[in-house]
Order: C-alpha cells, then sequence, then structure tokens
C-alpha cells in the first residue's frame, strides 16, 4: 500500500512495533469484520515487502511481529492467507542475525497455531525451514524452532488430511543431511510419521531406508539409538502386514548395507547387523518370492560366514540367511519355461524326475551408493510374485567368484561347496550346464588347506561323476576335451582287444561322462603337485572310496595308469593305492572281493589291478598275497634279482613285512599251519626274507618263518586221508583261471621300461648310484 492510502498507511510507519502491532491488529480485524480480503492481503503485503524484507535489522523485527499479529487478528481466517504470511517469515530463517531467526520462528510459531491443521498443505516449506533450524548454532534459536517442530508434530498427528505422498520426496532428500542435528530432526519425524494410524509409511519405506542405514552409522549414540528404534518399529510393522511389503525393491538396500567398506568403523557392525537381521526376516516372510534375488543375498551373505566371535551375532544372522535361502531351492526350479507355462511338468528319460528352467542373469555392480563402493548386487526384473524364477547363472557367478578368490575364508568356502552340492541334488539339469567352468576351480580346491573344505569339494565332484543328468553320448566332449592332457585315456579302457581276461584292460564300471574326466584330471594333478599327493592323495582317494564305489575308483585309476608315460609318478602313485588298498578301512569290501576271487568279476578286477601294479614290484607281490596267488607271487620274487635294487626298493620290501605282521593278513598267517597246500607262500616269504639284509625287518620275518610248524607234526590220520582225497584248486571256479604266464610276461615289459627310464636318468645326472650290491 502506498503513502496514498488513508486507511493504513500512517499506521504502518510507526517506529514502535508495539504500537505498529497494536494498530495492525485492529486494522486487521477491522478488516475481517468488513470480509475485505483486499485490504487483508494489501497490509499482509505491506508487512512483508517493506518491513520483514527490509534491510533494516529492526523494520525486519517489527515486520514478523506484525505478520504474527495478524494472523492473530484473523483467526480461523488465518487460512485463506497463509502463503502471504508463511512465506516472508520462512526467508529470515537464512537471515545472518540469529535475533532475527529468533524472531521468525516465533512469528512462525504463533502463525501455526493459529491456523493449526490449515498449515497441512504449506507443511512441505515449513519442513524444509524446520530442518535448516534444527542444525542452527544459536541454542536460542533451536530451541524456539524446537517448540515449533513439537507443534506441528501435534497438528500432524491429530489430522487425517496430511499429504504423505507430496511430502515423501522431500524427506528422501532431506535424510541424507551428515548434521547430527538435522539426522535427529529427520529420524524423530519419521518416528512420528510411523506411529500415526492413518499415515501408512510402510509403503514408501524403500523411498527411505537407504537414508535410514545412513543414519544409523552415525557418530551420535543417541541418534543410533533413535534409529534402532524407529527400523525395529519398520521391522515389527513387516511382520504384520508382509503382503503389502515391497520385498524386492528393499532388497537391493539391504544387499549392499549388509557389506562392510571399512571394518575400522564400530558403527558398520551395527548397520551390517541391522541389515543382516532384515535380510533374514525377508527371506523367511517373502519365501521363493526372493529366489530371482538369491544371488545378490548370496553377494552380500557369504562373507559373513567367515566372521570371528567379534562378529558372533552377524555371523549367526548370515547363516541364518543362508540356511533359509538354500532352503528355498527345491526340484521345480529344474522345470523348462516351457513345462512351466503348460503347466505339463515331465521328466526326461535320462535324468532324475527333476525340471529345468531358463534364468535371467541379475547379477551387477552399482558404485552409485553413499560411502559404498565395488558392491555387487541385483537388479530384479519383476515384481510380479506369480512369476518366480531361480537366478541360477546369478548364484553360480558368485559362487565361483567366492571359490576363485583367494581371500575367502574357509567357512565360506565351504559354505559354497554345500550351494554347489545342493543346486546339482535340486537342479542337476541345469547345473551341468556349468560343468566344464566350474570343473577346473573345484580340481584346484582339492588343495585347499582345511580338511572340510576338501570333504566338502570330493562331494561335489562325486555328485558330478554320478548324476545321471552329467551322461552324455560316447561321442561327447568329455574324452575328446582330454586328448592333450598328460595322462591319456588308456586304448583299452573302453574294451580290451584280446579274448584272454589277463590280456585285456578292463573298462571302467560305469558312471557318466563325467567320471573318468574326473579320475583323469584327479591323476594329473597329483601328477604335478607331488606334495599333494603326499600329503592329501590318500584321504582324497579314501574319500573317495566312500562316496562313489570304491571298485570305481581303483578300476578307473588302474586303467589310466596302465598307460601313464612318467613312470616315476605310476610307480609312487600304485604304491599309494596299494598302501589304501591294504590299510583302509574304506576298502574292506574290496579286500574281501579280491581275496578269494571266486567270481569272474573278481578276477578281471585282479587282472585289471595287476597291470598297472607292475609299475611297482613290492605292490604287485602284496597284490598277490592279498588274492592268495602265492605261487604267482614267489614266481614274481624270483624276477627280483634281475631288478634294480635300491634303497627305496628295500624300504617297500621292510613295509610290506610289516604288512604281513598286520591284521590284514591275518588268514595268511594262519594259512602258514597248512605247510602243504601253501608250499609256494612259505617259498614267497622266504624269498622275501633273502631280498631283505639283516635288519630288523628282517629278524621279524625270520621269526615267523621259524614258527612254521612241521608238516610231519601237523598231520593226523584223519586229516591225511582228508588232503589225499581233497582235490587240488578247489578254492578257484573253473571260469576264473588266469594266464599267469601272460601276467608274468607283462611284468617283465614293464619292469624293462622302469629300467630303461633309470639308466637314462642315471646318464644325466652327476651322481653316484644308488644301487646296492648284495
Amino acid at each position: 500500500m502506498s503513502k496514498k492510502s488513508p486507511a493504513c498507511g500512517p499506521y504502518l510507519h510507526k517506529k514502535t512495533n508495539l504500537w505498529g502491532t497494536y494498530f495492525n491488529t485492529r486494522l486487521v480485524r477491522e478488516f475481517v469484520a468488513q470480509n475485505n480480503s483486499t485490504q487483508i492481503r494489501h497490509v499482509i503485503q505491506i508487512l512483508a515487502s517493506e518491513f520483514a524484507l527490509s534491510q533494516h535489522p529492526h523494520s525486519r523485527k517489527g515486520g514478523l511481529i506484525g505478520l504474527a499479529a495478524c494472523s492473530i487478528a484473523l483467526g480461523k481466517d488465518s487460512g485463506l492467507y497463509l502463503k502471504e504470511l508463511i512465506e516472508p517469515v520462512l526467508t529470515c530463517f537464512n537471515d545472518s542475525d540469529s535475533r532475527l531467526r529468533y524472531y521468525a520462528c516465533e512469528a512462525l510459531y504463533n502463525i501455526v497455531k493459529v491456523a493449526r491443521g490449515a498449515v497441512l498443505p504449506h507443511f512441505n516449506v515449513l519442513f524444509d525451514g524446520l530442518s535448516k533450524l534444527a542444525a542452527d548454532p544459536d541454542p536460542n534459536v533451536k530451541s524456539g524452532s524446537e517448540l515449533l517442530d513439537r507443534l506441528l508434530k501435534d497438528i500432524v498427528t491429530e489430522s487425517n488430511k496430511f499429504d504423505l505422498v507430496a511430502f515423501v520426496p522431500l524427506l528422501r532428500e532431506r535424510i541424507y543431511s551428515n548434521n547430527q542435528y538435522a539426522r535427529q530432526f529427520i529420524i524423530s519425524w519419521i518416528l512420528v510419521l510411523e506411529s500415526v494410524p492413518d499415515i501408512n509409511l510402510l509403503d514408501y519405506l524403500p523411498e527411505i531406508l537407504d537414508g535410514l542405514f545412513q543414519i544409523l552409522g552415525d557418530s551420535s549414540k543417541e541418534i543410533r539409538r533413535t534409529c534402532e528404534v524407529v527400523l525395529g518399529e519398520f521391522l515389527k510393522e513387516i511382520k504384520k502386514t508382509p503382503s503389502s511389503v515391497k520385498f524386492a525393491e528393499m532388497a537391493n538396500i539391504l544387499v549392499i548395507h549388509c557389506q562392510v567398506s571399512d571394518e575400522s568403523k564400530l558403527t558398520n557392525d551395527l548397520i551390517q547387523l541391522t541389515a543382516m537381521t532384515w535380510m533374514r526376516e525377508f527371506i523367511q516372510l517373502a519365501g521363493r518370492v526372493v529366489l530371482p534375488y538369491s544371488s545378490g543375498i548370496l553377494t552380500a551373505v557369504l562373507p559373513c560366514l567367515s566372521y570371528d566371535d567379534r562378529k558372533k551375532s552377524t555371523k549367526e544372522a548370515a547363516s541364518a540367511c543362508n540356511h533359509s535361502l538354500m532352503k528355498l531351492v527345491t526340484p521345480e526350479d529344474d522345470e523348462d519355461e516351457e513345462e512351466t507355462g503348460s503347466g505339463d511338468s515331465q521328466p526326461r528319460e535320462d535324468s532324475p524326475p527333476k525340471t529345468e528352467g531358463d534364468t535371467n542373469d541379475m547379477l551387477n555392480a552399482s558404485q552409485e551408493s553413499v560411502g559404498f563402493s565395488n558392491i555387487c548386487f541385483f537388479t530384479p526384473t519383476s515384481a510380479d510374485r506369480s512369476q518366480v524364477t531361480l537366478d541360477l547363472d546369478g548364484i553360480v557367478q558368485v559362487l565361483d567368484r567366492h571359490l576363485h578368490d583367494a581371500s575367502t575364508g574357509m567357512m565360506t568356502r565351504i559354505a559354497v561347496l554345500k550351494w554347489l552340492y545342493h543346486l546339482y541334488i535340486k537342479t542337476p539339469r541345469k547345473m551341468f550346464r556349468h560343468t566344464d567352468s566350474l570343473f577346473p576351480m573345484l580340481l584346484k580346491t582339492l588343495s585347499d588347506e582345511s580338511d572340510e573344505v576338501i570333504l566338502k569339494d570330493l562331494e561335489v565332484l562325486a555328485e558330478i561323476a554320478s548324476s545321471p543328468a552329467g551322461q552324455t553320448d560316447s561321442s561327447g566332449s568329455c574324452d575328446n576335451s582330454d586328448s592333450k592332457l598328460e595322462l591319456q585315456v588308456p586304448d583299452g579302457a573302453k574294451a580290451g582287444p584280446q579274448t584272454v581276461v589277463g590280456d585285456s584292460s578292463p573298462s571302467t564300471p560305469s558312471m557318466n561322462s563325467y567320471f573318468y574326466k574326473f579320475m583323469i584330471n584327479l591323476l594329473k594333478r597329483f601328477c604335478l603337485e607331488r606334495k599333494l599327493l603326499e600329503n592329501r592323495g590318500a584321504f582324497i582317494i579314501r574319500q573317495l572310496c566312500l562316496l562313489l564305489h570304491a571298485e570305481n575308483i581303483f578300476h578307473s585309476m588302474a586303467d589310466i595308469l596302465l598307460k601313464e608315460e612318467d613312470l616315476k609318478f605310476a610307480s609312487t602313485m600304485v604304491q599309494t593305492l596299494n598302501t589304501i588298498l591294504l590299510t583302509s578301512a574304506e576298502l574292506f569290501q574290496l579286500r574281501n572281493q579280491l581275496k578269494d576271487l571266486r567270481t569272474q568279476e573278481s578276477c578281471a578286477l585282479f587282472c585289471c589291478l595287476y597291470r598297472s601294479w607292475c609299475h611297482n614290484p613290492v605292490a604287485t607281490v602284496s597284490l598277490c598275497f592279498l588274492t592268495q596267488n602265492y605261487r604267482h607271487a614267489y614266481d614274481l620274487i624270483q624276477k627280483f634279482g634281475d631288478l634294480e635294487v635300491t634303497v627305496d626298493f628295500l624300504m617297500e620290501v621292510d613295509k610290506l613285512v610289516q604288512l604281513i605282521e598286520s591284521p590284514i593278513f591275518t588268514y595268511l598267517r594262519l594259512q602258514l599251519l597248512d605247510v602243504e597246500n601253501n608250499p609256494y607262500l612259505i617259498k614267497a616269504l622266504y624269498g622275501l626274507l633273502m631280498l631283505l639284509p639283516q635288519s630288523q625287518a628282517f629278524q621279524l620275518l625270520s621269526h615267523r618263518l621259524r614258527c612254521v610248524p612241521n608238516p610231519e607234526l601237523m598231520r593226523t590220520v584223519d586229516e591225511s586221508k582228508y588232503i589225499e582225497s581233497k582235490p587240488v584248486g578247489t578254492k578257484r571256479p573253473a571260469y576264473t583261471h588266469m594266464d599267469y604266464n601272460d601276467l608274468l610276461q607283462h611284468f617283465d615289459r614293464v619292469q624293462s621300461k622302469h629300467l630303461e627310464v633309470r639308466h637314462q636318468r642315471s646318464g644325466r645326472a652327476d651322481h653316484p648310484d644308488r644301487k646296492l650290491m648284495l
């Protein structure tokens, strides 16, 4: 209003704020009585532009008081002029003078108190202004803003017209403030809104959840405690109404905060524990709905499984997440999309009654989150709960990455292998698509330092080797892919070229196309890593004999070693296999099968083992002792005179003598009582005795042979008649006859190769011959 206006001009230019307020209030009341809204707006405009927004501090102060007085004078009608009343006051919130900011806060308090619910349409600008005052350095201003804040909270709590949709974008923006007072202000408002029954803030939780976790990492204990309360209230509400929760939209946020980027910050432990707890509840509440996002969940969960007791709670929550997620994978995840769509899920003829389906690769990496970098998480493709697809490709990618990472903890590696085993059991058809890429790393894992990791790894490899889903055609890639390996598949592995049982190398007992590939690569790894063979070789083979049939293991390895070009390794490997065969409890059934050779199958197995055992003469003799081929054992020992007798050779004979005294050969020692029917057993033992120098083993075997009774003293009348009438060779059925001469010739050929190789090495190496002249 200009100075020409007779109605109010003279009064607005009073220098004293008190008088100005009095006359302005009187004027406004008069205009209200006259229902003159134009003059009311004119008064407010003059107070705002010429006073509240003046350059002079006292004028600004008077303008603020005048605007508050106008609001009081307007009473219930103030709601019609709130925009004109509020805007100049909010502008003064940014004044550099703390006293002006305080008067602005006081003025706004009076305006809001009069208008009450009418201010809700202007809530966003009020909230924005208050969020700034909450961080004001002046205590008086901060105190005034707290009074205004409480008033606004009361109004929002009482009203049912609060526009949450319009408020959420502002809340999402302000929640990322780093100022502690601003954070306290934000979190207090969220707590209030969550407590109002008519306000469903849960629908908008995905918008603010990340910010809440950021606030949870605040250095202030009080703010962290309040934030924990807010998150706890949200989680309670989620448990009450899981059907209305947007799990997919919040899962990414949890994945990010389950991963700690800076372990030196103690607050990160709280963030991680809270996020992991939420993740556990999400999996349990949402069920199979979370399966499309399982790769991201595993990215967050698996590293936590290797935490020590300092993070015991987080580790336990992660373990629960992992266990619950694994239980969600069922055979129906092996279905084809066509089968799923038609509702007719018929299993294939060459696989178990499980189904197969296509998966979407939703694993990706994001560096956009505040405070986190290089964080992997998933991107859901659809929120439609009716379409649940297991993200198998993403899961395998995550598992494979953890296996390749040398820094992965032991418990995490075990969990990864458990996952692989579970997936091969539940979804074999789909998993065998990834076997070629997983296979090399699974073999490498056999060199792990942990026995438990190796056990789980062997379980996975055994399942791959024995699953019907892994069966391919005979012309498949299994054999072709290994054609360049040092350990070649023997030519006779599939079928023996000759008709004589002892001449052929029997075929490997049928498993699937990966079984023989596994055996080849395992022996290759033993060949390249001799320490692995020395330290873990027996352990690995014994466990495989439990997981797969022991006959399959020995049959296949014997086939492969038959054509092994590294003769030294072949001899060492045969010695290892022989020791396992003779001493391991896991091989009890196989030993009994070989002991009597009563079937054609057992004879074929003996011939298969014998041909490879020829790489190690002492092992060959022990195999003959085990199978009670004493005459052939004696014939072999007779040939030892033509062999190069080294220290290693004599040490093996020494070990054989020790084995003869062990429980494994109890039956052999008892057969020494029957001298007349076991003459070649005694001759063979005397042959070993003659090979040994006069060592402890010599004394042990010599003492045993001195205990052999005189056959004349052991014979009784009835027994002599029995022996005279007893047919020779009733022990072996006629169809198990073997050509022992051919076996001896094979032994000679193998030993000739070994001798030739040793001579070649001796000629190249500059060291004294280790041969002992007896």
